[in-house]
């Protein structure tokens, strides 16, 4: 059948087929951080293997990483050993590492872009579920275990069953304060957190053409929450735009001769998919989370659902986000009082997250008794913030400015919700305990919406607030 871009890539990197049915995938970029990396390096030392292709794996520090003081030695030992462990190995190794004093550290997802890293055409794997995002370039990025960041680092493979291709196509243009945020949580609550199983998502239509690069990263993090392998979007003239003059994008007539095989890559008009899912989002509203899933998503001026009118495999962990949220079936979502504000995570923590936000809070004020916090996703974009004054704009208005990391996303540093806070976060899950308290909660929404709530100590509808 005519290929769509992922068989295409899929071809271009499969080796050979194994016995077991799996293919031997070939990745073209590799990257690792300091949490999910310091074991599978450990094995190679153990077997007396080398890194297979060194140049071809990146390292940068962020899940543990303090973003309120950084100086060494970090007061948490474990994050201190992390730290240690990984620039031991990328030394050893040969890796080139981003760490805190190279003015490019950051989320592993947000500096692989800024860099030019993520390309067209690749294959893209790194010890991090949410390695997904690098699809928004039509590349194809899965998230791995440790065993398997082994794997690659011995012999730049993967063994993996290669999944079905699901083409997501959207009509409509968004409305105002409606963001890409929006879509791919109204994407998880029509297809639910496992309607993706066995598949990679392809981002289609109107909408997707439409948005910007930074816009199609947010969607394409949020993927593997609806269950999906890896999830992309076609490369266009908005990707070579944004790759075209990043450091590690090619040169000059490279470029022009690049640009041209990223186009071949791209499904065709004629391409073939195993399904097809159809979502007009031109009445969309700002979405909000109201459970303990990336599903249990409704709009801000929706009721929360009654699991007694959803169907028996949805009723039981709806029951359970009601009694861990504290919340009543059929009461509003707007309203609900926050204590904590997070703008940031691999999902939303780019310039124009931090751009949306502070148009938001510029010449407000938080709410009192709310604690809020802006954590840029790299120290790129950190420096381009403050250069544009938007740290004096969320600081005036009551945020605390922090040094880039993954912060609050997952509570694996000093950045943790206390006992039953609410938190209204930026962020891609909203698990019991994600961030650092197990009877924490989470409400996912846009930044947009993030820098409202922090104002008006709720949820409140954005399009009412700018």
């Amino acid at each position: 059948m005519p290929d769509n871009l992922f068989n295409k890539v899929w071809k271009l990197h499969e080796v050979r087929k194994l016995p077991n049915g799996d293919s031997q995938l070939f990745i073209g970029l590799h990257l690792i951080h300091e949490v999910t990396s310091p074991q599978a390096f450990q094995m190679l030392r153990e077997r007396g293997l080398k890194v297979a292709f060194p140049e071809r794996t990146i390292a940068t520090v962020d899940h543990i990483v303090p973003t309120k003081s950084q100086v060494r030695p970090y007061s948490d030992s474990l994050a201190e050993q992390m730290m240690s462990e990984i620039e031991r190995n990328a030394k050893e190794f040969g890796i080139s590492f981003y760490g805190v004093d190279s003015g490019k550290q950051g989320i592993v997802h947000v500096i692989g872009p800024e860099l030019g890293l993520t390309q067209p055409g690749m294959t893209i794997a790194c010890g991090d579920s949410h390695t997904s995002t690098h699809g928004a370039f039509g590349a194809i990025a899965f998230g791995i275990g440790t065993s398997q960041i082994r794997d690659v680092l011995a012999s730049q493979c993967l063994s993996m069953q290669k999944p079905k291709v699901r083409k997501i196509s959207t009509g409509g243009r968004l409305g105002k304060g409606v963001y890409s945020k929006d879509v791919i949580l109204k994407i998880i609550q029509q297809l639910g957190v496992k309607g993706g199983l066995g598949y990679v998502y392809e981002y289609a239509g109107e909408t997707f053409d439409s948005m910007t690069m930074e816009e199609r990263m947010s969607v394409c993090n949020m993927s593997i929450e609806g269950g999906a392998r890896a999830g992309y979007v076609n490369p266009d003239q908005t990707t070579f735009d944004y790759i075209e003059g990043k450091e590690f994008a090619p040169k000059e007539g490279e470029f022009e001769k690049a640009k041209e095989w990223w186009k071949s890559i791209a499904s065709g008009s004629s391409a073939e998919y195993d399904d097809v899912f159809n979502l007009d989002v031109t009445n969309l509203e700002p979405m909000v989370t109201w459970g303990i899933n990336p599903g249990q998503a409704i709009s801000v001026t929706e009721n929360i659902p009654n699991p007694k009118d959803m169907r028996a495999d949805e009723r039981q962990v709806a029951e359970q986000a009601l009694s861990h949220m504290g919340f009543e079936a059929g009461s509003p979502i707007e309203g609900t009082k926050i204590n904590v504000a997070f703008l940031g995570s691999c999902t939303n923590s780019r310039i124009s997250d931090l751009r949306e936000g502070a148009r938001i809070v510029e010449g407000m004020k938080i709410a009192p008794n709310v604690r809020a916090i802006v954590v840029p996703g790299s120290q790129q974009v950190k420096a381009q913030a403050e250069k544009e004054g938007l740290d004096k704009v969320f600081a005036r208005a009551g945020f605390e400015w922090r040094h880039a990391g993954c912060s609050m996303c997952l509570a694996m540093n000093p950045d943790k919700l206390q006992g039953r806070e609410i938190c209204a976060s930026s962020s891609n899950r909203n698990f019991i305990g994600r961030q650092g308290s197990p009877q924490g909660r989470t409400l996912l929404m846009s930044p947009a919406m993030v820098a409202a709530a922090a104002i008006k100590g709720m949820v409140v509808d954005v399009r009412e607030v700018a």
